[in-house]
């Protein structure tokens, strides 16, 4: 009797043990972060975490990250499906020598960034370093201040798509540094950015840049001031549906250059 009381203790000691651990590793399909947050937390309602970083490893893929309050949430790496909504808030993300989003996911997930201000205090690298993934969507976000590109389109998957929606790229790139400026598109063939009702502004070298083969940008309802656009390497470039194209210097100046 007494054996069979020690091992039925025995048996509920290690059920509870494991009960008690699973929830820790379990992953919720929405979290949500706070400026007043703690990445110990759960990233729950009620226990937000502080940074995107410390709230992607406890969201599912195909899941959805949301902000409480406005505040600065970090810098972050994305390695599946994965949405990041601040509209209603500050969704602030302020990074210095390194990308301020990277995405780099597998060749059929779908990235979401909705809301974000994205700063790169001149030292930043990519503002949102795109390098693996099929699609990427940027709405209504600001994306400023990086040392290269304000998007980097370098994804690995052939066909991979960007879609840049009511967002402004703004004052991106070094002048003079080659490979730097607003947009730049390349990666695997047939790579494309779409521009809708998007703003491409003050940013060195080039406003949109495309190579590589059947790599191309469609704009829609945007415009891109004042540096022109530039296709090298066999990239392709369409202008579609009310978009403007102003380049500095003499009125003649060509805007679309093809190499």
């Amino acid at each position: 009797m007494n054996k069979l009381a020690l091992s039925t203790t025995l048996f509920g000691g290690i059920v509870a043990a494991t009960l008690s651990v699973a929830p820790a590793s379990a992953q919720a399909t929405r979290t949500w972060v706070s400026g007043v947050g703690d990445d110990a937390n759960p990233c729950s309602r009620t226990a937000p975490c502080k940074t995107f970083a410390g709230a992607i490893s406890k969201t599912a893929g195909g899941g959805e990250i949301n902000c409480l309050d406005p505040a600065g949430f970090g810098g972050v790496t994305i390695t599946k499906s994965l949405t990041i909504a601040c509209a209603h808030t500050e969704g602030g993300l302020l990074v210095s020598g390194t990308p301020g989003v990277t995405v780099n996911a597998g060749p059929t997930d779908t990235v979401v960034l909705d809301g974000l201000d994205i700063e790169g205090l001149g030292t930043g690298t990519n503002g949102v370093n795109f390098v693996g993934g099929a699609l990427l969507f940027i709405n209504n976000s600001k994306i400023h201040h990086f040392a290269t590109n304000g998007v980097n389109a370098n994804s690995s998957t052939a066909g991979a798509r960007t879609v840049i929606n009511k967002s402004l790229i703004l004052s991106n790139g070094t002048q003079g540094t080659a490979n730097s400026g607003g947009v730049a598109v390349s990666g695997a063939a047939g790579n494309t950015v779409n521009f809708v009702d998007t703003l491409v502004q003050d940013n060195r070298n080039y406003g949109t840049q495309v190579t590589g083969a059947n790599n191309s940008a469609a704009f829609q309802r945007s415009t891109v001031t004042p540096t022109g656009i530039v296709s090298v390497s066999g990239g392709a470039l369409f202008s579609i549906g009310g978009t403007n194209f102003f380049a500095s210097g003499s009125p003649n100046q060509a805007v679309l250059s093809f190499q």
